[in-house]
């Protein structure tokens, strides 16, 4: 029986590494970024209130990823909003090796064309050191949601970690990769 490869890392060691090489120059392939992990992350604003909301917040994020969510605990207490010192507030997961290309595929293919109004990504949501962050409002466009089992729509960030030194290198790797961005710096 053949091992299973993800088609994204298939596509990333046959076609992205060589466009990397030549668009930057690399001397070694070693050189050339890599996509290290995806986060999840998703703070469930209404969890001092309601705890279900946190149940139910982890089940869609292990549905969502495939993998085990993890509950988030608030570090300090802030008597304004309710809310005491190790108090679970959100879920989030990490995703690395073949599920992290997994999820990647299902979020480029599936679930970011199912987005109302969508004319792509912001390609300015870099941190300065190749890491790329979004937000997404709604849930629902994941398939592996069932819209009659949602009680409340959350949105949820996403942070893909790449090697990358720097913002542009990160951009075009994610480019490559099939990521959409918006054209914003062609119509300028």
């Amino acid at each position: 029986m053949a091992e299973y490869i993800p088609s994204l890392r298939t596509k990333y060691k046959e076609e992205v590494i060589g466009k990397l090489m030549e668009q930057f120059q690399y001397s070694t392939i070693m050189q050339v970024p890599k996509i290290k992990k995806i986060s999840l992350n998703q703070g469930v604003g209404g969890a001092t209130q309601d705890k279900k909301l946190v149940e139910h917040a982890l089940k869609e994020m292990t549905m969502i990823t495939g993998q085990k969510a993890v509950p988030t605990k608030a570090k300090k207490s802030i008597s304004n909003f309710k809310l005491r010192e190790q108090m679970t507030i959100g879920a989030r997961v990490t995703l690395r090796g073949d599920r992290m290309w997994e999820f990647l595929d299902r979020l480029i293919n599936v679930s970011l064309p199912r987005v109302r109004d969508f004319r792509g990504i912001n390609d300015k949501s870099f941190d300065g050191r190749g890491n790329y962050s979004m937000g997404i409002t709604e849930q629902i466009i994941f398939p592996e949601i069932n819209l009659d089992k949602i009680n409340k729509i959350t949105g949820m960030d996403i942070t893909i970690v790449t090697s990358a030194n720097t913002d542009a290198e990160a951009l075009a790797l994610l480019k490559y990769m099939g990521l959409p961005f918006k054209n914003q710096r062609n119509n300028n």
